[in-house]
């Protein structure tokens, strides 16, 4: 699969300000960067980083006064193995890799430590593995009400279990606080989604099964095998795509991703590994 994607952000910077950026695909072994672009409008002092662990590629800038313009474009290709989700199990703690644990931890935006009975409650009966986290996603979009602008960058898993509200963030945030509570290792994904209507950034999850990573949405609002990662993390805090140190107003995001080959989608339900 190949998609052409990209965003475009606009700034009024009132003083010389700092950018973190996130917005650019990352590369790795199912994601190829087959060619990309980034424009800066004023010309400006800037470094990229990308962290070794996640890829996640990073674009720090000090902007002067004035107008801002980000333009990134890039050409993706996706190749991803698929498995069958009925032979798919669980890890046992004592089993996890060492640099997967802190995937288990609750995190600023998804305090599973105060889910755990809940969890328990609701899929501790479930068959263990693939079909538990699809069993968490399906209870999510069943149990929760997809409300644009419903929520804030303050809003948490318990927060969005309570009022029963939120948006992709939210229900990516309460997925993997849900999973962590049943001693699955999760993690946060940010990503341009294919079909997402309106364009935006989007946010999904991903569980750590039979020594793999797979991918979740329980939003349901794009096909997964449609998504192309940008950052990784425990949650969205690590992954925010404009973090600003500055007197800062964002007047303008626009958010792209076409496929450029066959755009028939799979329809037979099959488990996508990223890794």
């Amino acid at each position: 699969m190949k998609f052409k994607l990209g965003c475009q952000l606009n700034y009024d910077v009132s003083s010389t300000s700092t950018f973190i950026f996130n917005i650019c695909a990352v590369e790795n072994e199912y994601q190829q960067i087959l060619d990309s672009n980034l424009q800066i409008q004023p010309d400006c002092n800037k470094e990229e980083y990308i962290v070794p662990s996640t890829e996640n590629s990073y674009l720090r800038l000090v902007a002067p006064d004035g107008k801002l313009k980000i333009a990134y474009q890039a050409i993706v290709g996706l190749k991803h193995n698929l498995d069958n989700p009925l032979e798919i199990e669980e890890i046992p703690p004592a089993e996890i890799p060492l640099d997967i644990i802190h995937y288990l931890y609750p995190s600023r935006y998804c305090q599973s430590d105060r889910l755990m009975k809940l969890a328990q409650d609701e899929f501790g009966d479930c068959q263990p593995g693939y079909a538990r986290v699809q069993a968490i996603c399906d209870w999510i979009y069943d149990k929760v009400t997809y409300i644009s602008g419903s929520t804030d960058s303050h809003t948490s898993a318990y927060d969005t279990v309570t009022e029963r509200a939120g948006v992709c963030r939210d229900f990516a945030h309460l997925g993997i606080a849900f999973c962590r509570a049943l001693n699955i290792p999760a993690r946060f994904i940010s990503a341009y989604a294919w079909q997402l209507q309106p364009p935006d950034f989007h946010a999904c999850f991903e569980a750590y099964l039979e020594n793999k990573w797979y991918l979740f949405d329980a939003t349901r609002l794009a096909p997964t095998n449609g998504l192309v990662r940008i950052g990784t993390g425990r949650d969205a805090a690590d992954t925010a795509f404009a973090t600003v140190f500055g007197n800062v107003q964002l007047n303008d995001m626009q958010v792209y991703i076409d496929r450029l080959d066959d755009k028939s989608v799979e329809t037979k339900e099959r488990a996508i590994a990223t890794t």
